[in-house]
């Protein structure tokens, strides 16, 4: 991608980006791929370098509320471009919190000409390893599920070396030559572009390498990052209910029955808020309780998305499952992301912790 990127600003991002996102959606979801257009508003409404490591003038890991209303915007317009934006504010943590003054230049220099980043972690067997060749430490292997593949333009991968500790290397991420998402064929999500990358034989060197091995699985930033994907998935919560209530017919909003159940959907949205936000504040101050507390907030957030979704069936009707149907596409979207892996292991851990003592703490325990 090319041309230059505003630098961060202080306002909110408008709720007109929403409308952008949601109609450039449309067409992603008609014909899937790379979602260019809606990356390309993102910049136009400063969010591309907003979260940019604090030595680049950023607000990368300082500013949680900012960060979380923009990845609810974000998701409320197009999940899919949630889930991107997400990946990419993740990957700009990372080198706030990792990289060489070397790096940083690097990063600042790629961020100027809009260049978009990721992070890829999940990998088809035996996964993407460090190995030597006669110029230096290389990639071998693969990544999958990875978001964006061909179409970001690099990726944080994490990687296997010979012994210790796991590294992270950045790499490009959009040779059409090493993509295949001819898999990516799903119900949601589409436009995230969600396929195979092929890893092997890029450089994984010291400028290339981000950090020490270890770094990225460094806790409590490894796990409560989760909170990121939360706020997402909360946009598009938020964006299904707002979407219900604009398309609910007078005999509907006449029904005390069905006032009930808009009434439940909108107690759902705000309870599952009102955990995000407090899980994105104790991710940030890396509290003790912080990975307990945001694993919990994942089945909180899950259950309340069902809830929301199974309330816009109800009150919209066959209306909720007409191809085209806003409703519609959402719910597909947010069904699959729901599918982060291990929701039922995350709210065991956080049970296990719940029985122990009362997370919630700050001087307000139950027992």
């Amino acid at each position: 991608m090319s041309g230059p990127t505003a630098r961060p600003a202080a306002a909110t991002p408008s709720l007109d980006l929403v409308e952008t996102l949601a109609s450039c959606g449309e067409r992603y979801d008609a014909a899937p791929m790379f979602p260019a257009d809606s990356m390309a508003a993102l910049v136009r409404h400063c969010l591309h370098r907003r979260f940019a490591p604090r030595a680049l003038g950023g607000q990368a890991n300082c500013a949680p509320d900012e960060l979380l209303d923009a990845l609810r915007t974000v998701g409320r317009g197009d999940l899919s471009v949630g889930r991107l934006f997400e990946g990419h504010v993740n990957a700009l943590a990372l080198f706030d919190w990792y990289a060489s003054a070397d790096q940083l230049a690097w990063l600042d220099t790629e961020l100027d000409r809009g260049a978009w980043f990721g992070v890829w972690a999940t990998e088809p067997p035996p996964g993407v390893a460090v190995v030597g060749s006669p110029d230096g430490p290389v990639l071998d292997g693969a990544k999958h599920f990875a978001s964006g593949a061909g179409g970001i333009d690099y990726a944080i991968v994490t990687a296997r070396p010979a012994t210790g500790q796991r590294p992270v290397v950045v790499i490009p991420a959009n040779d059409p030559l090493r993509t295949d998402a001819s898999r990516w064929r799903v119900r949601g999500m589409r436009a995230s572009m969600s396929g195979r990358y092929e890893c092997s034989g890029y450089p994984a060197g010291v400028m290339q390498t981000l950090g020490a091995p270890g770094d990225y699985d460094r806790e409590p930033r490894f796990t409560a990052g989760a909170w990121r994907f939360l706020a997402v998935q909360l946009g598009g919560m938020e964006g299904l209910l707002t979407e219900t209530r604009r398309a609910l017919s007078d005999a509907a909003r006449g029904d005390p029955v069905q006032r009930a159940r808009f009434a439940e959907a909108v107690v759902a949205a705000r309870t599952a808020y009102l955990w995000v936000r407090e899980a994105a504040g104790r991710a940030a101050r890396e509290e003790a309780d912080a990975i307990v507390f945001v694993q919990m907030t994942r089945g909180v957030v899950e259950r309340a998305a069902l809830d929301v979704m199974e309330a816009a069936a109800r009150l919209l009707g066959t209306r909720s499952a007409f191809d085209g149907e806003r409703a519609d596409k959402i719910s597909r979207d947010l069904s699959l992301y729901l599918r982060q892996a291990g929701p039922d292991y995350a709210r065991d851990q956080a049970a296990l912790a719940w029985l122990d003592r009362d997370v919630w703490g700050a001087g307000d325990r139950l027992w």
